[in-house]
């Protein structure tokens, strides 16, 4: 009984760090802080869906776990070469 509302605790504390992350997405000063931002926010969804597998007790989540995770990274390093270069697949013709 106490685990499962620990757990609902930490579901709550990681939704409102989504919330937080959502806003310096929207309000970011630069494009630094935004996909800094982004990749915070699917860091926090990996932890809540986890947390909801472990409140669950079900082995489910765990691929969705780790999709979520692959586009994450694969979303930031996409940010990153458009942020230094300007185009995210270079084309030479």
């Amino acid at each position: 009984m106490i685990l499962e509302t620990i757990m609902i605790i930490a579901l709550c504390l990681l939704m409102l760090a989504i919330l937080a992350n959502l806003y310096r997405v929207v309000k970011g000063p630069s494009s630094a802080d935004r996909v800094q931002a982004l990749d915070s926010i699917g860091i926090n969804l990996i932890a809540s869906i986890a947390v909801y597998s472990v409140l669950l007790h079900t082995h489910a989540f765990f691929d969705l776990i780790l999709l979520i995770g692959i586009l994450s990274f694969i979303g930031t390093v996409a940010f990153a070469r458009f942020i230094e270069r300007g185009v995210v697949i270079e084309r030479k013709r």
